[in-house]
C-alpha cells in the first residue's frame, strides 16, 4: 500500500507540472494583455532606452535621436541618395556648431507628433513673405529657417528662398537684400532632413526682415520698413521677437522708440546669431500693401494709416491728435513748419519765402536737414504745426506727424514730375487724415533755365529725359527752385484762408 501510494503520488506530481505547463501560454498571454508588456518592450527597443520607470523615459541613448530621427538615419545609411547624403553632411555640422552639446536633432521641442504649416505669398507687388508655425528652427548665421515635419511639405518647393524686403520691384535694390532660405521638411517617416537642435526657445512668434534696402532715406525707412513691420507685428501687442538681416545699427538706433513699441524684447542681429532658435509661428518677411500706406481691407486686423499715425503719435509722447481752425481776430497764428533742402531741391530765395509766409499770418518754422536729422525731436516740433510746405523729398515723410486734419503742401520740381510727386506723397494724404496741396514749378523757377536753353528738351520734352533714364540725374539732383513769391504767396494764401476764421 504504502508503494502503491509513493508511487501514485510520484505520478500524481508529474502529471502536476504537465497541466502546469499547460497553462503557462495562456496566463504568459493573459500578463501581456494586462500589463501591455510588448508595446513597451518595442519602444524600449525602437528608441534606445536603456531604462524607463513608470512607463515614461529618463534616458536618452548616447546618438541623440528620437525613434523617427534613427529611423531616418538608418535610411540613409542603407539608401544614401546622394542629394540627402550631402544635404545631411552640411546639416550635420550645422547642429554640431550652433548646438550647445553637439546633438543632432531636438528631441524635446514638440516631437514627432508636431505638424507645422508654411504658407507663402510671392504675388505680392512689393514683397515676398512667408507665415509658419509649428516647430520652427532658425540659424542667423546660414540665414536658414526650418519648418519640421511640415503638413504642407511638397517636394517641388522643400527649399524657398526669401529676400525679406519690401521693393522687390526693383531688381537693384533687392540685389543688396540677404537671401533667407526656407527648408521645410516632410513628416517623419518620410523626411529625410536632420534638423538642428534648439539651443534657444522662445514662447513668441518671430519677425525676420532686412534694413539693406533704402533704410538710411527717411521716406524709404517709414514706407519700405516702418509701416509694414507695423502691419506684420503690431498684432502681437510687444510679445514678438524681431529678427533683422543685413543688420543695420544707425536705422536700428534712429527707430528704437518704435522698435521697442512694437516688441518689448531686443532685437537680434540675425546675420551675426550662432543660436538656433525655436519659435512657435513666424513670418519671413513683411507685408506690404501700398507706398506709405496700409489697405485696411487686406490687413488681418483692418488697420489704417490714422491708427498707424495715432500709434507714432503714441510711440513718440506728441501732444495734438487734431488741429483746430483758428481765430483771426484772436491774434493767434497758426503754425506753419517750412522743409528745407541742401544741395538739390533746394530753394534759393528760401528767406524771401519765409517772409513771404510770415506775412500771410502764420507763424513759421524753418526747419533745414540738421533739424529734420532728429526723428523723435522733429516729429514734436511738426505736430505742433497746422501746415507743412516743402520741396519733393524725403523730408515730407514728416508729415506722418502732423496732427489729423492738418494740410502737406509740396512744391513739385520741374520735369513732368507731377504724377511720380504725387503718387509718393499725394495719394497716401487722404488716408492719414490730412489735406493735399501742391505747388508746381515753372520753367521760369527752376534753376534748370541757366543750365539749357529754352528750345532744349529739358524744357521741350521732359518725357525725352525720362526715357533716357535720366530724371534722377536732372531733374531730382540737378536742379534747385527759386520761387516766384507772388505766385508762391497766392497758393499759400488760399490755405491760411482755409484753416482759419474771422
Amino acid at each position: 500500500m504504502n508503494g502503491r501510494h509513493e508511487s501514485t503520488k510520484q505520478h500524481g506530481s508529474g502529471g502536476g507540472k504537465a497541466v502546469l505547463w499547460l497553462l503557462l501560454p495562456p496566463l504568459l498571454v493573459l500578463i501581456v494583455l494586462k500589463t501591455d508588456f510588448l508595446p513597451q518592450a518595442a519602444r524600449l527597443r525602437e528608441t534606445g532606452f536603456t531604462r524607463f520607470k513608470d512607463g515614461m523615459v529618463n534616458k536618452v541613448s548616447s546618438f541623440g535621436l528620437d525613434s523617427s530621427a534613427r529611423g531616418q538615419q538608418q535610411s540613409l545609411d542603407t539608401e544614401k541618395p546622394e542629394s540627402a547624403k550631402g544635404y545631411n553632411q552640411q546639416n550635420e555640422i550645422l547642429a554640431t556648431n550652433g548646438a550647445r552639446d553637439g546633438s543632432l536633432v531636438n528631441s524635446d521641442v514638440g516631437g514627432a507628433a508636431t505638424m507645422s504649416k508654411l504658407t507663402c505669398n510671392f504675388s505680392n507687388r512689393h514683397s515676398d513673405y512667408c507665415s509658419m508655425d509649428g516647430d520652427l528652427r532658425f540659424h542667423g548665421k546660414s540665414a536658414r529657417v526650418y519648418v519640421v515635419s511640415s503638413s504642407t511639405f511638397r517636394s517641388e518647393n522643400s527649399t524657398i528662398t526669401i529676400r525679406p524686403y519690401t521693393r522687390k520691384w526693383e531688381p537693384g535694390t533687392m540685389s543688396r537684400i540677404r537671401e533667407v532660405e526656407v527648408r521645410s521638411s516632410a513628416p517623419a517617416p518620410h523626411s529625410f532632413v536632420i534638423p538642428p537642435k534648439c539651443t534657444v526657445w522662445h514662447d513668441v512668434p518671430a519677425v525676420v526682415f532686412s534694413t539693406g534696402g533704402c533704410g538710411k532715406n527717411f521716406f524709404h525707412a517709414m514706407s519700405d520698413l516702418i509701416v509694414p513691420l507695423y502691419i506684420t507685428a503690431h498684432e502681437y501687442d510687444g510679445r514678438v521677437q524681431l529678427l533683422i538681416t543685413d543688420y543695420n545699427a544707425d536705422w536700428v538706433a534712429k527707430f528704437r522708440p518704435i522698435l521697442a513699441a512694437l516688441s518689448v524684447y531686443p532685437v537680434i542681429d540675425f546675420d551675426a546669431d550662432t543660436a538656433v532658435r525655436c519659435f512657435p509661428s513666424a513670418h519671413v518677411g513683411l507685408e506690404s500693401h501700398r507706398i506709405l500706406g496700409i489697405d485696411p481691407a487686406r490687413s488681418r486686423n483692418g488697420y489704417t494709416m490714422m491708427g498707424f499715425r495715432d500709434f507714432l503719435r503714441s510711440v513718440l509722447s506728441l501732444q495734438r491728435p487734431w488741429t483746430a481752425p483758428v481765430s483771426r481776430s484772436s491774434g493767434q497764428k497758426p503754425r506753419l513748419v517750412f522743409v528745407l533742402r541742401r544741395h538739390s531741391r533746394a530753394v534759393t530765395n528760401e528767406a524771401d519765402a519765409v517772409a513771404a509766409l510770415a506775412d500771410l499770418g502764420f507763424e513759421v518754422v524753418a526747419a533745414g536737414p540738421e533739424d529734420v536729422s532728429d526723428m523723435a525731436r522733429f516729429a514734436a516740433v511738426v505736430n505742433s504745426c497746422d501746415v507743412m510746405v516743402g520741396v519733393h523729398g524725403a523730408g515730407l515723410t514728416n508729415m506722418v506727424f502732423l496732427p489729423h486734419n492738418g494740410t502737406i503742401v509740396q512744391i513739385i520740381p520741374w520735369g513732368n514730375l507731377k504724377y511720380p510727386c504725387r503718387f509718393d506723397f499725394g495719394d497716401p494724404v487722404p488716408d492719414m487724415g490730412l489735406r493735399y496741396e501742391e505747388y508746381e514749378v515753372t520753367a521760369q523757377e527752376t534753376t534748370l533755365k541757366d543750365k539749357y536753353p529754352r528750345d532744349h528738351p529739358v524744357f521741350a520734352d521732359p518725357l525725352s529725359i525720362e526715357r533716357k533714364g535720366k530724371v534722377w540725374d536732372v531733374f531730382l539732383e540737378g536742379q534747385n527752385v527759386t520761387l516766384d513769391i507772388d505766385r508762391f504767396r497766392g497758393a499759400i494764401q488760399q490755405i491760411y484762408q482755409s484753416i482759419t476764421t474771422e
